[in-house]
């Protein structure tokens, strides 16, 4: 039987519970990093993942670092208010799936773009594990991307 979002959701109050968990959780997660994203510390951070991918390289032409940074937090705040007025906007979590998407693809690549960014430890390839956090958020923006209705 084919049950819509909404009555699954009835039946299963875990879910709806973990939806709006999910939902602000990344907000949050969003919202403080775009702001982290406006300070010199996260602005000379990221410049490594930005300057050696193929579809950022050559934005410190154009603009300064913390310019790019600011650039980027700005982005990340706009998904993270998108994502919070998608609950009373409903037609909003679109566009905030649609940023998620492309935002988390974009940063998972950095993972095998950046010179340096795995290391062996005890024999175990590790990364920088604050990338790593995008695989679950870009799970999330597919998700939402696809569930319109609720």
């Amino acid at each position: 039987m084919n049950e819509t979002p909404q009555q699954f959701a009835k039946k299963h109050p875990a879910y709806n519970l973990g939806y709006y968990i999910s939902l602000f959780g990344a907000a949050v997660i969003l919202l403080w990093i775009g702001i982290f994203k406006f300070t010199p510390t996260e602005a000379g951070a990221i410049k490594p993942l930005v300057e050696n991918h193929f579809l950022t390289f050559f934005v410190y032409k154009i603009l300064s670092v913390q310019a790019v940074s600011n650039a980027i937090g700005t982005i990340e705040i706009i998904i993270a208010l998108l994502l919070v007025f998608s609950v009373k906007f409903a037609f909003l979590k679109r566009y905030a799936a649609i940023g998620m998407i492309i935002t988390f693809l974009v940063t998972l690549s950095y993972l095998f773009t950046t010179p340096g960014v795995w290391k062996v430890v005890d024999g175990i390839p590790i990364t920088d594990f604050f990338i790593v956090k995008d695989i679950m958020l870009l799970g999330f923006g597919l998700m939402l991307f696809q569930n319109n209705k609720k």
